[in-house]
């Protein structure tokens, strides 16, 4: 067999229904658009149009609140960091920052910062500087002998 030989079987591709060719093709005149107005027209997007009465969208209220000044890190679990000290991807001599999980390709943007999260194992011992950490996760990072420096604890204990 060559690869100019590949075929689908028969009957897997089936062609698309040709619109507006005729009656005798079933979708022909109207083109399956029913008639006339603004709807039997190309580009036209009347979504939350409800007739000129007030849409649904504006009737209801309001909800939720979205804080001006959120901060919104980017969560690494402990054993994903663990693949990649396996992988040897991040070295444990030098401390664990964004900048070396950036690197190792662990996490893909730093956000306000990278949160450590404790789902997995940390088997090796290895120094952390990041912004946060879950309980669990120091935990973790303690009784492997490594050490963790929270940064945004420091970053709030500077700003008045």
């Amino acid at each position: 067999m060559k690869l100019s030989e590949l075929r689908d079987k028969p009957g897997a591709r089936k062609a698309p229904r040709r619109i507006g060719r005729g009656i005798g093709s079933g979708k022909g005149k109207t083109g399956g658009r029913g008639a006339k107005g603004q709807k039997a027209r190309a580009g036209v997007a009347i979504k939350g149009f409800e007739g000129g009465q007030m849409p649904l969208h504006r009737r209801l209220p309001k909800r939720g609140f979205t804080p001006p000044r959120q901060i919104v890190y980017s969560e690494v679990n402990l054993g994903r960091i663990q693949t990649a000290i396996d992988a040897g991807k991040l070295d444990t001599a030098a401390p664990i920052t964004v900048e070396s999980l950036l690197k190792a390709g662990v996490v893909r943007r730093p956000r306000d910062g990278v949160k450590i999260l404790g789902s997995g194992e940390l088997k090796t011992s290895a120094h952390f500087e990041v912004a946060a950490a879950s309980r669990s996760a120091a935990e973790a990072i303690e009784k492997a002998g490594g050490t963790l420096r929270r940064l945004r604890e420091e970053i709030s204990a500077e700003a008045p």
